[in-house]
């Protein structure tokens, strides 16, 4: 069962007023024993089993006798479906959806309990069960006045000690008066992380790096994130590089991630040789809880930056994760605003009524979607460069999160949770995968786009801007999907009858669309939010845990296994045992056709 709050937990506040806001607006959530008693006995029902859920599955035939043709052709519904804050617009009017469907996922939502659930999130109680641990990403970004509790403390404090840190720390080091071991400033960054430690702050700094603010702020600096332990990651982000003037950030909670750490000692190993092994406290700091472990890899304790139980991997880009190594390349005051846009999508999510609550939306209309009309996968698709590394981000966020196959009580699924995501910017991704989306399998896809370019260009004598040519495809893609091509059209087209099966399009198929006026900082918050709070939508309402990787967990502790068998082979000659025949067989090959290289390697770092 769930845990149920403690007496000093009764009375909870939160505030998600943004960071900018000078008259904060309380919010004040009474949590009482009741409401908490009814969140357990709510979540220890199956979804499936309720009767908002049967009527979503009856309700599918009804939506299988529709078309998108027709549905769009009622501007009354189109209208009903347009969301508008913030500078961000919703349409969602191109999903498999009427009226009546939204309405009866509302009734979903509330035999999920779906705002209690949410509330309790934003509350610090420990709906993590599996983990007995508080989920408050928002926290990270919340105003420095703002009232978190978790476990009766509040949390906000801790978060703006660790942020004023970070801020005070980039500041010497990008203004030249924290230098290296031979007196040089630091301008080149390496930030070793894996999973959440990587692809979250990635995803930022990618977006960042055409921003006009954030390239004036940056000038002359590097920012590479070394997160494969694949010697050709690392050999790829030292090239060009200088100790001297390289400031390493090893981003590991526990200090022992097996792959973090072997490509921390690596660059350790490079600063060491080159500059000498009192070198490394000059040229490495720590995102970890363990003060221990860092000291004894020689990193000084105090500069080592926290973060807390109560952050999931995932979900840690608003930490010191991503927050330092990002104010190192752009300075603290433009990362503060990328926290000020997340900040105004937490307020968002927690305060709006579901009709006009974007993240809220999103996540029924992708639950209908997975559970009800049966597709498992979802394209995300920017219309922007600059969020190259977004779908590569959420698609962790997302199947990390839900890829579950039981409650949060343990209980077998009867249903499939969970989706597969993926993405790749238009247009590139229209002269790749879009075929198998217009013509092959039904797969929803978020559109995003931008109304202002980052870069903008217009060539003289053109007809449209280089931007407006790319958002052409951004407008016409989900139409062009909604609506298909008839053989009808075809033949009125005069198209050869033995291409007009091959060239008819079937339509009907969904999407929504998320148009953003520009892409800074604060709008690169804002789209982090959304998916976040998503994503946590959908397990709200399947009933499962969002925010532990048990699946994670079970890869590593075989991997150490692998780990002792090379390690015994190698140096002892023994030959490989306690597995399976197929593994046995991969193993004692690889370690034939590696029988040249010798045991005791000699330390060496990867060279291009």
């Amino acid at each position: 069962m769930l845990a149920t709050p403690s007496l000093n937990q009764k009375s909870m506040k939160y505030d998600p007023t943004p960071l900018v806001s000078p008259h904060p607006f309380q919010m004040t959530i009474e949590l009482t024993f009741c409401v908490s008693l009814f969140s357990q006995m709510a979540s220890s029902t199956l979804i499936s089993d309720t009767q908002p859920w049967n009527d979503l599955k009856a309700h599918v035939e009804d939506i299988k006798k529709t078309h998108l043709r027709d549905l769009l052709s009622d501007d009354k519904r189109c209208q009903s479906m347009l969301v508008d804050f913030d500078g961000i617009l919703l349409d969602y009017a191109r999903q498999q959806a009427t009226p009546e469907t939204i309405q009866k996922l509302f009734k979903l939502a509330e035999a999920a309990s779906l705002k209690e659930k949410i509330n309790r999130m934003y509350s610090g109680e420990r709906i993590n069960s599996t983990e007995n641990r508080s989920v408050l990403h928002v926290a990270l970004r919340a105003s420095r006045d703002a009232v978190i509790q978790s476990d009766g403390k509040n949390v906000v404090p801790e978060v703006w000690k660790v942020l004023d840190k970070i801020q005070e720390f980039s500041e010497r080091v990008r203004s030249g008066s924290w230098v290296g071991a031979t007196g040089k400033a630091l301008k080149d960054v390496v930030a070793i992380g894996i999973g959440g430690s990587f692809l979250g702050p990635l995803f930022v700094h990618t977006a960042l790096q055409t921003d006009p603010e954030a390239i004036e702020a940056a000038r002359g600096r590097q920012l590479r994130f070394l997160a494969n332990v694949d010697p050709i990651d690392v050999a790829r982000n030292i090239t060009g590089l200088n100790p001297e003037t390289t400031l390493v950030v090893v981003v590991s909670k526990t200090f022992t991630t097996a792959e973090t750490m072997l490509n921390a000692r690596t660059l350790r190993e490079w600063i060491s040789s080159a500059l000498g092994p009192s070198a490394v406290a000059k040229h490495m700091v720590a995102v970890s809880t363990n003060l221990t472990l860092v000291e004894k890899f020689g990193i000084d304790p105090n500069n080592a930056f926290a973060f807390w139980d109560w952050v999931g991997g995932r979900y840690s880009v608003c930490s010191a994760v991503g927050v330092l190594p990002l104010s190192l390349q752009y300075g603290f005051s433009v990362v503060e605003k990328f926290l000020r846009g997340a900040s105004s999508i937490d307020q968002h999510f927690y305060s709006q009524p579901f009709e006009r609550n974007i993240p809220v939306l999103l996540g029924l209309l992708s639950v209908w979607n997975v559970s009800f009309l049966g597709y498992p996968a979802r394209a995300i698709l920017p219309y922007s460069q600059a969020l190259e590394k977004f779908a590569p981000h959420i698609q962790q966020v997302s199947m990390e999160s839900n890829g579950k196959g039981v409650s949060i009580d343990g209980v077998p699924l009867p249903f499939e949770a969970g989706e597969i995501d993926f993405g790749e910017p238009g247009t590139n991704g229209q002269h790749s995968f879009y075929q198998l989306i217009h013509q092959g399998r039904v797969i929803p896809c978020d559109f995003i786009g931008i109304v202002k370019s980052q870069q903008p260009v217009f060539l003289k004598g053109e007809v449209v801007s280089n931007h407006d040519e790319l958002m052409s495809n951004y407008f016409a893609q989900p139409d062009a999907l909604a609506y298909g091509k008839t053989a009808e059209q075809l033949q009125k087209e005069n198209v050869s009858p033995h291409l007009i099966s091959h060239k008819t399009f079937s339509g009907n198929r969904p999407s929504l669309s998320l148009l953003l006026q520009s892409l800074n900082a604060y709008n690169i918050g804002q789209l982090l939010a959304i998916y976040e709070h998503r994503i946590a939508v959908e397990g709200f309402i399947w009933g499962i845990n969002s925010f532990d990787q048990w699946g994670v967990e079970l890869g590593k502790s075989l991997a150490t296994q692998v780990r002792k068998q090379l390690n015994a082979s190698r140096t002892k000659g023994e030959p490989v045992q306690g597995f399976n025949f197929s593994t046995t067989t991969l193993l004692t090959r690889y370690l034939q056709a590696s029988s040249d290289v010798p045991a005791d390697l000699p330390t060496s770092l990867p060279k291009i």
